[in-house]
Order: C-alpha cells, then sequence, then structure tokens
C-alpha cells in the first residue's frame, strides 16, 4: 500500500492511494482524491475486505502521515491485522 502523487496539464495535484497483493502482484484497489487522510485509507480497506469478512494478516506501509494515523491505527487493531512499516 502506498501512495502515487502527480498533477493535471492545468497545475492541479492529485494523490492515488494504491493497494497491491506482493504475492500475486493484482492491484486490489486505486483510490485517488486532492488530499488524502487516514480515514480514506480505512474506507478503502473497509472495501478491500468487505467489511471485515475477508481480512488481510499484514499490510506493509511506509511511515507516512496516512498510515500512522490513529484512525488506521484502530482499524487494524480492531481487526488483528499487522502494520509493517
Amino acid at each position: 500500500m502506498d501512495f502515487v502523487s502527480d498533477q493535471l496539464y492545468n497545475g492541479c495535484r492529485f494523490r492515488s492511494l494504491t493497494v497491491e497483493d506482493n504475492y500475486s502482484r493484482k492491484c486490489l484497489a486505486i483510490h485517488e482524491g486532492k488530499s488524502l487522510k487516514g480515514s480514506d485509507v480505512v474506507q478503502v480497506m473497509e472495501t478491500i475486505t468487505f467489511g471485515g469478512k475477508v481480512l488481510l494478516k499484514r499490510i506493509k506501509v511506509d511511515n507516512g502521515r496516512e498510515f500512522i494515523s490513529k484512525v488506521l491505527d484502530k482499524w487494524a487493531y480492531g481487526n488483528k491485522v499487522e502494520l509493517d512499516f
């Protein structure tokens, strides 16, 4: 799981949250927006896990501010998912 940034022709910047399965190299989700927060990450993870029915064991992330948020930490703890920094 990581973020990618880019810029449109008119100068507007946007970010994309990409979630990829490292084993199968399958893209699980791409979520775009002007500014993405920890709550947006949790919303994408809820979509991927179908509301907690399919849980991941470990998610590899960097130390970005969206990934060290209390909201994502609470979601990971509540769903017994390890955040691998």
